[in-house]
């Protein structure tokens, strides 16, 4: 009888000891590790905001050689493709016709200043009428008109450059036979130094930009507010800076856009009519921009773009943006993010909104503001 009730409380005091040492071995498991994650650390940055657009090069100047009287070409006077100056001769047309008929017209001016001139002194002695001295001096006028008319045809007799610049290829060869009026132009003549670039930008775009200028959200870049560089076909950038000109009065119906004109130095003519060129125009400077590295945000369902950050308790917030462009491989942020904000670029993939998190600087993100006079907008609208 005392070994039955003995044993029952030796399997109960062995219970509570191995309830105690588990007890013990709980305590002393370490604490589960918080994800690590790199931020970047956001700062408001003044920002030139620029704005790169399609265009094409346009001729500053372009005149169409025509002729202006009827005749034989004799001899063309320049070489194709080279500069001709204003006023050089371009071609001959054959003047035996009109050297001819200033001759018959000078002859007739001789005849009339001769009957004039003797009807000016019969009229003093009543000789002849008034009405007779009146005719034949309006026939001599008449006379010096023909006269006049016909040294202006055998001037034209001689083509000349209405413009200094680069001439085309001659529509034209010794021997063709051309007339006043013609509607096909000899030759061409573009004056390429300075030269134009016609660019377009969206009318939703220019609309933008005025309302935050008029804001205050951007400011005015001064003096460069019209300054344009120019991207060639192959990638590279024209050394030449150019000015805007004007902008269109109307906006195109067709696609929406309007059309901006800037004038660019040319003075090697590396730049040709009919080029397809990208102009970077300087539109205005963002004192306060926030600019978020681009592996830092992402875009949720909808579309939209979101950004992770750490709050002040080391906790994960959900922010949703308004990123209005990239600049290079950053976005510029308009709403969502704030001076101060600990963005988060490196870890995403193993944290959650609400997640307590250890901090670190990112090693993903190479942090340098952009220079003002390089940095580069697409346009890529929210």
């Amino acid at each position: 009888m005392r070994f039955t009730g003995l044993f029952p409380a030796l399997v109960t005091a062995a219970a509570l000891t191995a309830l105690l040492s588990g007890c013990q071995q709980e305590e002393a498991a370490p604490a589960a590790e918080l994800p690590k994650v790199g931020v970047v650390t956001l700062q408001t940055q003044a920002f030139t905001l620029t704005s790169e657009l399609p265009g094409r090069t346009t001729a500053y100047r372009i005149a169409e050689v025509r002729p202006q009287v009827n005749g034989i070409i004799l001899k063309r006077l320049f070489a194709e493709g080279r500069e001709v100056k204003a006023g050089q001769q371009l071609y001959q047309i054959d003047p035996s016709i009109y050297e001819a008929t200033l001759k018959s017209a000078q002859a007739s001016l001789q005849s009339s200043k001769s009957l004039a001139d003797r009807y000016k002194l019969l009229v003093d002695e009543q000789a002849v009428s008034r009405q007779e001295f009146d005719e034949a001096q309006a026939k001599r006028l008449q006379a010096e008109a023909v006269v006049q008319s016909a040294q202006i045809n055998l001037r034209y007799t001689k083509v000349l450059a209405p413009i200094s610049g680069r001439i085309g290829r001659s529509a034209i060869t010794e021997g063709a036979l051309v007339s006043s009026g013609q509607s096909n132009a000899m030759a061409v003549i573009q004056q390429l130094d300075p030269i134009y670039v016609d660019v377009t930008q969206s009318s939703v775009e220019m609309l933008k930009l005025r309302r935050e200028l008029a804001s205050g959200q951007l400011q005015k870049a001064s003096e460069n507010a019209a300054r344009v560089k120019l991207i060639l076909e192959d990638g590279s950038e024209y050394a030449e800076s150019g000015q805007l000109e004007f902008a269109e009065v109307s906006v195109d119906e067709g696609t929406g856009s309007v059309t901006l004109r800037a004038v660019f130095p040319n003075p090697n003519q590396h730049l040709l009519p009919g080029m397809f060129v990208h102009a970077q125009l300087q539109a205005g400077v963002n004192s306060e921009a926030i600019l978020a590295p681009q592996q830092g945000v992402t875009r949720n369902m909808k579309g939209q773009p979101t950004a992770l950050v750490v709050n002040q308790d080391n906790k994960v917030e959900l922010r949703e943006l308004k990123a209005d462009r990239t600049i290079g491989d950053q976005w510029l942020i308009n709403d969502g993010l704030h001076s101060g904000d600990r963005l988060i670029t490196e870890g995403l993939q193993f944290i959650k909104p609400g997640d307590e998190v250890s901090v670190s600087e990112a090693s993903n993100v190479k942090v340098a503001n952009p220079s003002p006079d390089t940095a580069n907008t697409s346009a890529q609208g929210e």
